[in-house]
């Protein structure tokens, strides 16, 4: 027999679109999980920008998901759905949710959660999926990165840009990175990249081509999109991938010049994980669970936490997100 959950739960609601002042705490019931779907209580839930471009108004749930935020969560399973196998309550999980996460319970796709790494405590774990998912579905599954060639992401001391350097080196790969200060240069040469590009004094593609003997990479995972679409391409080698999940820097470009392309095999893709099906994503948990998680806490790869907030104070989380003055994830804890 199952445990007596609570009737409501505390949850971060957006009242209406804006700055983090339209963040507020609500008292609400707690959710069931469906068929094939697992109740987590909450320890942590990670903070991503598409938290922040939600609150903006510039990034909708996709059908099917609620107006709470949170893409990413680790807890304990409260309640099992129907049909789900292979997991207990009690057991402690972070899972990959369409929305929810800011909340002190939230359903996920029994698929979409993955075990909680030994070394890694909770309030950490809450900060893996997002990131986890979206680096190795879009470097190593679509950008196809493998040992031996050489690798370029964006926003080195990001969480996605922290996971990357080191996912890419667990691969096998050579790594570079760009970032916006000395310090954040130095923190993704500590996570494993040789070199760091601090974009605010250098040309990025002409460090990238110095750095190269000028022959280029052969993958990039850019987040900046159209203000660096014409040097991206200029960085990468022949036969090279680029590969966008984010638009921080546009998504129109004028004056392209598409001969690099053409010239050296470029494959120019991108994708966004919130509105991929389950299948996929489930694709995505296999995946991880079988070629990253054995890694995590073992010191080849590590989770990279800058601060936590109490769920209440998710304003505060959202005001340093902004900033981009953090060095990895910001997570938000329930207290649970």
């Amino acid at each position: 027999m199952g445990r007596t959950l609570p009737e409501t739960m505390r949850r971060i609601r957006y009242d209406g679109t804006g700055g983090p002042e339209v963040i507020a705490v609500e008292s609400a019931p707690v959710p069931t999980p469906g068929p094939g779907q697992v109740l987590i209580e909450v320890v942590a839930a990670g903070v991503n920008r598409p938290d922040v471009a939600q609150r903006a108004g510039s990034y909708p749930p996709p059908p099917g998901a609620t107006e709470i935020p949170g893409l990413e969560v680790a807890g304990r399973i409260a309640a099992l759905g129907e049909g789900v196998q292979g997991l207990s309550e009690g057991d402690e999980v972070c899972a990959l949710v369409i929305s929810g996460g800011y909340a002190e319970f939230a359903v996920a796709e029994a698929a979409h959660c993955l075990p909680r790494p030994d070394a890694i405590s909770l309030t950490d774990a809450g900060g893996l999926p997002e990131t986890f998912f979206t680096v190795y579905s879009n470097v190593i599954q679509r950008g196809r990165l493998t040992e031996g060639e050489t690798f370029l992401v964006h926003g080195g001391s990001s969480g996605i840009g922290a996971t990357a350097i080191q996912m890419a080196k667990l691969f096998g790969a050579k790594v570079f990175a760009t970032a916006g200060s000395a310090e954040k240069c130095r923190f993704c040469e500590e996570l494993g990249a040789s070199a760091a590009i601090d974009y605010k004094q250098s040309d990025f593609a002409e460090e990238i081509q110095r750095l190269t003997d000028k022959r280029g990479v052969d993958v990039i995972l850019d987040m900046i999109g159209a203000s660096y679409l014409q040097r991206n391409l200029k960085s990468l080698a022949q036969d090279g991938r680029l590969v966008m999940i984010a638009l921080m820097g546009g998504y129109k470009v004028d004056g392209l010049n598409i001969t690099p392309i053409m010239r050296n095999r470029l494959t120019f893709t991108g994708s966004t994980l919130r509105p991929r099906s389950k299948e996929d994503k489930a694709a995505i948990a296999a995946g991880l669970r079988k070629d990253v998680w054995p890694h995590l806490g073992s010191g080849r790869i590590r989770t990279v936490t800058h601060a936590t907030f109490p769920l209440e104070r998710a304003r505060e989380a959202h005001e340093l997100m902004e900033t981009s003055t953090h060095l990895g994830k910001i997570v938000l804890t329930t207290g649970r």
